[in-house]
């Protein structure tokens, strides 16, 4: 199944335990609500790493979603890995193996991000198996 919806992100700077030694990483929480034909809120970490070279930098991220996937509900958590590389963007979002819970029990696939004017949509792939 392929399928393609809007949500929308809050993203949280969180207080970093590391002083210093911490210069360059971040922590953030996340709280998302996605709309369509994924109805769901979820809610997550994120650790980034930045440099001092501009437009490189890295983030992962795991977020737990609760709600329906095409009516079946059921939650299932998301990791993300994203790289940016001197401005060129690589990101893959897959769904953690094993993960899906009631009748998302057997979920796999990857989740697409794209932002356009400003908003978020996400693009998923997805299978019950």
């Amino acid at each position: 199944m392929k399928i393609s919806g809007e949500f929308e992100v809050k993203i949280t700077p969180q207080a970093s335990d590391k002083g210093d030694a911490g210069a360059g990483l971040g922590r953030m929480s996340l709280d998302k609500q996605y709309r369509g034909e994924l109805e769901a809120t979820s809610v997550g970490e994120m650790l980034t790493a930045m440099t001092s070279t501009k437009g490189s930098a890295a983030y992962v991220a795991v977020e737990r979603v609760a709600g329906t996937l095409g009516g079946k509900p059921g939650t299932f958590m998301l990791h993300h890995t994203g790289v940016m590389n001197r401005g060129a963007a690589s990101l893959e979002v897959k769904v953690v193996p094993d993960s899906g819970t009631g009748e998302l029990a057997g979920l796999e696939g990857a989740l697409g991000i794209r932002i356009e004017q400003g908003k978020h949509f996400y693009d998923f792939d997805y299978a019950l198996k």
